[in-house]
C-alpha cells in the first residue's frame, strides 16, 4: 500500500467551496483504478495539553478559526505508480479550484505501510 497525507490551510471564507470540492475530488479519486480509500478530515478539536491526554480528558472543540481552516487528506493507493497517475489526473482537473481556496501550498507526506 502507498499513502498520502496532505495538510491544507484554507481561507476562512472558502470553507463551503473547499468542502464541496473535497467531496467531488474524493468521488473522482475513488473511481480511479488502484485507489483504495480517500478521506478528508476537517480539524475541529485540539488537545488541551499532554497531561490532559495522559489523564484521558476529552479533546477541546474549536469554537472559532483564526486566519485559516485546517483540513487533512488521507489517501490509500495500491502503489506509487497509481499515485503518480491519479495525482496527475487530479491536478489537471482540479488545481485551479484548489489554489483559489488555499493560503499556502499543502504539506504532503508520502509513504508505504509498515503494519
Amino acid at each position: 500500500m502507498f499513502n498520502e497525507i496532505c495538510i491544507y490551510e484554507a481561507k476562512i471564507g472558502k470553507q463551503d467551496e473547499i468542502e464541496e470540492l473535497m467531496k467531488e475530488v474524493a468521488e473522482f479519486y475513488l473511481k480511479q483504478k488502484g485507489v483504495i480509500d480517500v478521506k478528508y478530515i476537517k480539524r475541529t478539536h485540539r488537545q488541551k495539553d499532554f497531561n490532559a491526554v495522559k489523564e484521558g480528558e476529552l479533546p477541546v472543540r474549536l469554537t472559532r478559526n483564526v486566519g485559516k481552516v485546517t483540513y487533512v487528506l488521507y489517501w490509500v493507493l495500491e502503489d506509487e505508480n497509481v499515485h503518480a497517475r491519479v495525482s496527475k489526473l487530479g491536478l489537471e482537473k482540479y488545481f485551479k479550484r484548489w489554489n483559489r481556496c488555499l493560503i499556502t501550498m499543502p504539506k504532503i507526506i508520502l509513504g508505504e505501510n509498515i503494519v
